[in-house]
Order: C-alpha cells, then structure tokens, then sequence
C-alpha cells in the first residue's frame, strides 16, 4: 500500500487538462452567442460602478446572482459532472451564493458606490474589468484557443472574480453584518480553481487565488479604516 505521503494533488485530478478545457470549447459552442451578451452586460454594469451609480450594487447582485444560478445548473449540473463527481456538489453551492446574491439585491445592496474611494475603488474596478474583459483571452497567452475561453456570466472563473470586484465596491460599505456571508463561497472557489489548474500544471494557475487573496486583504483593510474613523 502507497503511504498517503506520497501523493500529489494530481493524483487526485479526475480528468485531464485536455478533457478540461474541451468541455469549455463545447459549452461555448453550445451557448453562442450569448458570450457577447453577458460581456456586454458585464461592461456596462462595470461602467455603471465607475461612474458611481446608486443603483448599481443592487443591479450587480441581480446580475450575479443570475450568473451563478446559471452556471450553477448549465456548467457544473449539466456538464462538469460527466467528468467530476463532485461537481453536483459545486451546483448547490453556486446555486446557494446566487440565492444569496439575489437576496441581497433585495434587502441588502443599498450602499453607495460613491462611499467607496481610493484603492478600494481601484481594485474593485481592475478584478470586475479584468474578469470580463481579459480573462476570456487569457488562454491565448498559454497557447489555448480562444474557443476554450472561459467567459463572465456563463463560466465559474470569471463569474467568481467578478463578483469579488461587485463585493468590494458594495458590501465592504453595507450596515448588514450578513452581508459577508456572500464571501466565502467566491474565495473558496477561487482556491479550488488555483489546486485544479496546479494540478494539470497551468501556468495560469496562480490567477485566481492571487485575485482572492488581493479582494480579501483590500476589503478587511477597508473595514479595520471604517472602524477607526
């Protein structure tokens, strides 16, 4: 018997790197050309937030909590668990966040975008612009097809970065304490995302749990200068 010590996360991987970004080619092919659509709506969502609209954290959240329950069912429901079991588990906890990110559009998103200033804002707008706009062709740089992209609204990744830019620039200002429940699950995925693609050796492996660990550290920072002032 092999002693547990031994083995390494990608003894662990159920699929193959090949098997992986496959599946993304055929979903995206499945679902043109609704990419365009939520690039669109994620833009002009990031452009309500940069010219600081009131409305826009409770048409984040609505937006989001769509996103999530969508990915929740189309990806991790309907293809993810061809190939990893645990993925059914994946569907009830991106449906779980997108109940809760709707809840809040309904109770919860009244913070004013203008209350958040400085790097907060700064940071909010680069991981919400970067999770539409770039992510999608960062495969490009490591020699995937743009086929394979993973795009916001439709794909975990970026759906979950995004929403730690939305998180950053609504809920670290809110008055609700319940509001940090919407946390955990993004930074847990992003976690989860970095061990799988470190895994299958991706050179992008980093890029997630480096945009958690960047959102967790600028929101507590943000909440320990609201303390003292």
């Amino acid at each position: 018997m092999t002693e547990w010590w031994t083995y390494r996360p990608s003894d662990f991987l159920l699929f193959s790197a090949r098997t992986y970004y496959r599946l993304f080619e055929l979903y995206n092919l499945d679902l043109w050309p609704a990419q365009a659509l939520t690039i669109g709506l994620g833009l002009a969502l990031g452009l309500a937030f940069r010219q600081r609209r009131d409305w826009a954290p409770r048409a984040g959240c609505v937006l989001l909590g769509a996103a999530w329950l969508w990915v929740a069912w189309a990806f991790h429901w309907q293809r993810f668990a061809d190939i990893n079991w645990a993925a059914t588990g994946f569907a009830a906890a991106f449906a779980i966040e997108g109940l809760l990110l709707l809840a809040w559009a309904l109770f919860g998103a009244g913070a004013r975008v203008a209350a958040v200033q400085g790097r907060t804002h700064r940071v909010a707008l680069a991981l919400l612009f970067f999770a539409v706009a770039l992510q999608p062709s960062v495969g490009l740089l490591f020699g995937r097809p743009l086929t394979q992209a993973e795009v916001f609204g439709l794909a975990p990744d970026p759906t979950a970065m995004a929403t730690l830019g939305v998180l950053l620039l609504s809920a670290t200002r809110s008055k609700h304490r319940w509001a940090w429940l919407l946390w955990p699950l993004p930074l847990l995925w992003c976690a989860y995302t970095g061990m799988t693609l470190m895994s299958m050796q991706a050179a992008d492996a980093f890029l997630l749990p480096a945009a958690a660990a960047l959102a967790a550290t600028v929101a507590v920072v943000e909440v320990r200068a609201r303390s003292v002032r």
